[in-house]
């Protein structure tokens, strides 16, 4: 097993992130089988459950590798400092051993393992909580042997009076070298480029490649990069200027507070309704608390209502069905029990299995199967009329079973269930023009050349062509993406 070491200095969020699947796109271009593992030096065991508030990227970074690599992770692909120090005292011994073990886990859906293990280091280079695994890396260097780590440093080089990133002079990257030890044909420019899909190509264009095999003794077995797919992407990203506006409601804004503090802020408020009304479509995603929930609900109101397409994603499913009891059917306190326990009209509740106390652990997660039972529903033609689908799940409570007949006598449809039908996974709204709630995440499944079937959906119905993409979800008839899916193991039985 080979491994990369991507870390970064002089301040968070350069883009280690991008900069280490990108890596990955290179290395997987060149013929070999790549993974990845990234590392959060937090204290949290369940780096999901950590809100963006205190930690601005929570899952993105495992996402990007996902879908830039199109591989599918595990829960044990994600360390943090509070798993290590839950397990042992030895700390950079167990940092190792996980790092090995986890890396020999195939994620491409073949069995034996990956070529080149790519490891992202969360954090900046100086920071006192990093120091355990900067050690441990330190040691794993001798435990692999040479040729078999290769550390990629991620910097900033500030250039005064210009905005934005820009590629280095040559002077700058010589000087670079003297004081870093880094041989010049070893420092790569990322600058700031029309799209995300070109991050690797600037890569390939600067042989970071050839850089990285030569260290790792790979050039003898790999190819020479074939990244045709990612310039045509990257090309017609750049060619396309209509715009779709897609009013994403989340509580992770920058007006997170807007709807519950009316009062307070009538002039964010105003602005933040302004927006949701001019938008082509309404997308509310999941997320965990009371907090924003009225705003979310209000603007699925409005998206009901107005016949504009709407796409609720885990609790953006679960306050479209509140809504909707709140507003059609009458229900005077119909509301979640996460957020009223004492509500004479739960339409969303615990689940048996789950338990209110804690976060994390205690959630439905991982790959989970969704059967159709509506067959010419919005949905089901959209993932191309096949019977079920495998998607990824992380919820703790669901939509009350008592009340399912209540919603489909009164227009709320349930279109997909788990296998018992006792847990409701996809409604619509039959007669509007697209309204669809889901509790899974579309999302983790979704790729740049296999993008997830709702989000076609929820944009081609934004923008008048929803019937092109169910002409196009029938003659595919079953999308790559669940063909992928059902032939890899479950993560729930892998580790979410």
């Amino acid at each position: 097993m080979k491994y990369v070491v991507v870390m970064g200095g002089v301040i968070s969020g350069l883009g280690k992130g991008v900069t280490a699947s990108s890596i990955g796109v290179v290395l997987k271009a060149c013929g070999l089988r790549v993974t990845s593992i990234k590392i959060d030096p937090y204290f949290n065991a369940d780096a999901g459950t950590i809100s963006p508030h205190e930690h601005g990227e929570v899952d993105l970074d495992l996402g990007n590798y996902e879908r830039f690599l199109d591989i599918k992770l595990t829960r044990d692909h994600s360390i943090t400092a509070g798993k290590i120090h839950h397990v042992i005292p030895h700390i950079t011994n167990e940092i190792q051993d996980w790092i090995e073990r986890i890396a020999m886990v195939p994620v491409d859906g073949e069995v034996d393992p990956a070529d080149v293990c790519i490891i992202e280091l969360g954090g900046t280079i100086g920071d006192i909580e990093s120091t355990q695994f900067i050690e441990a890396f330190s040691q794993f260097s001798y435990r692999v042997g040479a040729g078999n780590l290769c550390v990629v440093h991620v910097g900033l080089v500030p250039v005064l009076n210009v905005v934005g990133e820009q590629e280095l002079e040559k002077n700058v990257k010589e000087k670079l070298s003297l004081f870093c030890h880094v041989p010049v044909a070893n420092i790569f420019t990322l600058y700031d480029v029309s799209n995300i899909w070109r991050v690797p190509l600037l890569l390939r264009d600067q042989k970071a490649d050839q850089a990285i095999l030569k260290v790792l003794n790979l050039e003898s077995v790999a190819e020479e990069p074939n990244l045709e797919e990612w310039m045509a992407r990257a090309d017609l990203y750049d060619t396309l200027h209509e715009t779709v506006r897609i009013a994403m409601v989340g509580k992770y804004t920058g007006v997170s507070d807007t709807y519950l503090s009316v009062m307070k802020a009538p002039d964010a408020y105003s602005t933040a309704w302004s927006l949701l009304r001019g938008a082509d479509g309404i997308l509310v995603p999941g997320g965990f608390g009371e907090r924003g929930v009225e705003g979310k609900i209000l603007a699925t109101k409005h998206a009901r209502e107005n016949d504009v397409p709407f796409l609720g994603i885990c609790l953006g499913m679960q306050l479209a069905v509140v809504e909707f009891a709140c507003h059609v059917l009458k229900l005077p306190d119909a509301n979640s029990t996460e957020f009223d326990a004492k509500t004479e009209n739960p339409c969303v509740i615990i689940m048996p299995e789950c338990s209110n106390e804690g976060k994390g652990g205690t959630m439905r997660r991982g790959s989970k199967r969704t059967f159709f039972k509506v067959a010419n529903s919005k949905s089901a033609k959209l993932y191309g009329s096949v019977n079920h689908i495998d998607e990824r799940f992380r919820h703790r409570y669901q939509v009350n079973p008592n009340v399912v007949q209540l919603f489909e006598n009164n227009g709320l449809q349930v279109v997909g269930t788990d296998k018992t039908g006792e847990i409701v996974q996809i409604v619509e709204i039959p007669n509007h023009r697209f309204f669809v709630g889901v509790q899974f995440h579309p999302e983790f499944m979704s790729r740049p050349s296999k993008p997830s079937a709702l989000f076609v959906g929820l944009i081609a119905a934004s923008c008048g062509q929803l019937d092109d993409a169910l002409q196009d979800a029938a003659c595919n008839h079953e999308p790559q993406q669940n063909q992928r899916a059902e032939k890899r193991p479950a993560a729930s039985d892998l580790g979410d």
